[in-house]
C-alpha cells in the first residue's frame, strides 16, 4: 500500500509536519540528506571541547509562543526553556542601554522621557497579544472581527519603515535604537515599507514571554520533535538524500522541507512548467556571516542590563543600524555592522565548562558575501564591551557559502527562507490561496519557503500538515 506520506527535510518546519501528520493517524517518513537532523537547530562543539554552539538558530521567542508547538507535549520529551528577565538589550556607546523586559512597564522604565510613547505604542497590542501572533504566524486570512480593530491598529503603524515609526514615536536614542533593533530581524533596509512590523512583533513577542533558550542547546528542540514523532510511529532516515521522486517508496503526498528551488530540483517535470517559471523567480534576499566564541568569562558590557540579555543587538542609534542594513542590501558591508549576539551560556549553564562561557554574533551580508569579517564584528562588540577580546579562547567563522554547504536552504546564507518584505511576506513562494499545496496535489511545500517565514516556530510545517490532511486524505480538523 506505500507510505502515507514522506517529508523530505528535518528541519523544525519538516518535523513538526511529520508530527502533526503521524497525530492524524498517517504513516510518516522523513528523509535527510545529512548525517544528522535538525536543520536549523543544531548544536555542535564548533570551538573547544566542553563548549556547545548553536550551528544557527539560538534564541527562540517565537519557539515558545507558537501556537502548534507549545500545544505538544514536548515537555515530555525532554524540551526545557530557559530565560532570564530580559529579552533584549541595547545598549548606545555612552554606557546607557535600553532594555526589552517582560512588561511594557519595566521596558518603558529604561527609556527616560520616551517610556510614556513606548507605553502608548505596546500597551494595545499586548491586550491581544497572543491573538495577534497567531494571526501572524499562518497564511493570510481574514481576521476573526474580534480582531478588526487591533490588527487594523497593527497596519496603520506596521506597514510605515521602522525609521518612519521610530521618528514619529520616539524623541531619544534609546528608544529609538531599541525599536531599530528589533526591526533589524527582518533582514531588509529600515526604509522600506512592513519593517515596522517586524519591529511590533519582536517587541510583543518579549512582552509575551521572554526570549529563551533551549537547555543544552537547540538541538533539544529537534531531539523533543524526533522522540515525539518516533512515539506516534514515525520513521526518519538521516544520509538519505534524494535527488528524484522516482527513488521514494510508493506514496500518497511528499512534503519539502526545502528551499523552493531544491523543491523543483527534485520534482523537475512533476510540476507544470509555469509554475517552476513562478517559483524561479523566488528572491532569496542577503546572507548573514556568523562567529561563534568560547570565551573565558561573560562578555564584558558596560552598558547595565546587557549581562542578563539572551539577545543583545549591538549597532548604536537608529542612524547606525539603518547605514549598516542599506548597506547589506546594496552589496556592501558598514565599517561598524549592526550585530545580533546571543549569550546562551548566561542562561544556560550546561553550554560552556564551569566559569566559561560560550557567545555567537552575527551580521547581515550581501547574499554569498566572500570576504572575512571577523576582525570588524569582533571590533565592533569591543566597543560596547571593552575587553571582549582578551576573552577568547578559541572561535569558528561560518560565512554565507559555509552556511549553505552545511544547510543547502540557506541559499547564499540566506537564514529567512527568502526575502520577507511585503512583496513575498505571504505570497511564499508564489501567490496562491493555500501556498503550501502545488498545482501537483500530492506534492508540498512546508519549509521558511512559505508563510510565516523565518523562525523556529514549526507553523509552516503545520499549516503545510493541514492542507495535506484536507487536500490528500479528507481530514479538515486535526488541531
Amino acid at each position: 500500500m506505500g507510505i502515507d506520506a514522506i517529508v523530505i527535510g528535518s528541519g523544525p518546519n519538516g518535523l513538526t509536519a511529520a508530527v502533526e501528520l503521524a497525530r492524524a493517524g498517517l504513516q510518516v517518513e522523513v528523509y535527510e540528506a545529512a548525517s544528522s537532523i535538525g536543520g536549523g537547530t543544531r548544536t555542535q562543539a564548533l570551538t573547544l571541547p566542553g563548549f556547545a554552539h548553536d550551528v544557527c538558530s539560538a534564541v527562540h521567542p517565537t519557539g515558545i509562543l507558537s501556537p502548534y508547538m507549545s500545544r505538544l507535549p514536548l515537555d515530555q520529551h525532554g524540551l526545557e526553556w530557559v530565560a532570564s528577565g530580559v529579552s533584549a538589550a541595547h545598549p548606545l556607546l555612552d554606557g546607557t542601554a535600553a532594555v526589552l523586559a517582560g512588561s511594557v512597564e519595566d521596558t518603558a522604565a529604561t527609556l527616560g522621557k520616551d517610556g510614556a510613547a513606548y507605553t502608548r505604542l505596546m500597551a494595545p497590542f499586548v491586550r491581544y497579544g497572543p491573538q495577534l501572533l497567531e494571526q501572524f504566524l499562518g497564511p493570510f486570512r481574514f481576521p476573526k472581527p474580534s480582531l478588526m480593530l487591533p490588527m487594523a491598529r497593527f497596519g496603520l503603524l506596521g506597514i510605515p519603515s521602522a525609521q518612519r515609526i521610530a521618528g514619529l514615536f520616539y524623541k531619544d536614542e534609546l528608544a529609538k535604537g531599541l525599536f531599530a533593533g528589533c526591526a533589524a530581524h527582518s533582514i531588509l533596509p529600515l526604509s522600506w515599507f512592513g519593517t515596522g512590523a517586524v519591529g511590533l512583533i519582536f517587541q510583543l513577542t518579549a512582552h509575551l514571554a521572554a526570549w529563551p533558550v533551549a537547555r543544552g542547546g537547540s538541538h533539544a528542540i529537534t531531539k523533543a520533535l524526533t522522540s515525539y514523532l518516533k512515539s506516534l510511529g514515525g520513521v526518519i532516515h538521516t544520509d538519505s538524500r534524494v535527488h528524484d521522486l522516482h527513488e521514494l517508496p510508493e506514496h500518497r503526498a511528499v512534503v519539502f522541507d526545502t528551499s523552493a528551488r531544491n523543491m523543483l530540483e527534485i520534482c523537475g517535470e512533476a510540476l507544470p512548467a509555469r509554475y517552476r517559471s513562478r517559483v524561479s523567480r523566488f528572491r532569496y534576499g542577503p546572507g548573514v556571516f556568523k562567529v561563534d566564541w568560547a570565551l573565558d568569562g561573560p562578555i564584558p558590557w558596560t552598558a547595565p542590563g546587557c549581562d542578563t540579555a539572551s539577545t543583545v543587538h549591538v549597532g548604536g542609534t537608529l542612524s547606525d543600524i539603518a547605514r549598516s542594513e542599506h548597506a547589506m542590501y546594496h552589496g556592501s558591508v558598514a565599517e561598524h555592522p549592526f550585530l545580533l549576539v546571543c549569550q546562551q551560556s548566561v542562561l544556560d549553564k550546561s553550554r560552556a565548562p564551569a566559569g566559561k562561557h560560550t557567545g555567537y554574533a552575527y551580521c547581515h551580508v550581501p547574499a554569498g558575501y566572500g570576504h572575512d569579517l571577523t576582525e570588524r564584528i569582533e571590533a565592533q562588540i569591543e566597543r560596547f564591551a571593552p575587553g571582549f577580546r582578551d576573552r577568547i579562547l578559541a572561535r569558528a567563522v561560518m560565512t554565507p557559502t559555509m552556511l549553505e554547504a552545511r544547510n543547502a536552504n540557506y541559499i547564499g546564507g540566506s537564514i529567512t527562507g527568502g526575502v520577507m518584505d511585503l512583496r513575498q511576506l505571504f505570497t511564499r513562494p508564489v501567490a496562491r490561496w493555500d501556498p503550501y499545496s502545488t498545482p501537483n496535489q500530492r506534492i508540498f511545500l512546508c519549509s521558511a519557503s512559505t508563510p510565516p517565514g523565518g523562525g523556529v516556530h514549526g507553523m509552516c510545517g503545520f499549516h503545510a500538515a493541514r492542507s495535506v490532511l484536507g487536500k490528500v486524505f479528507g481530514k479538515r480538523d486535526t488541531a
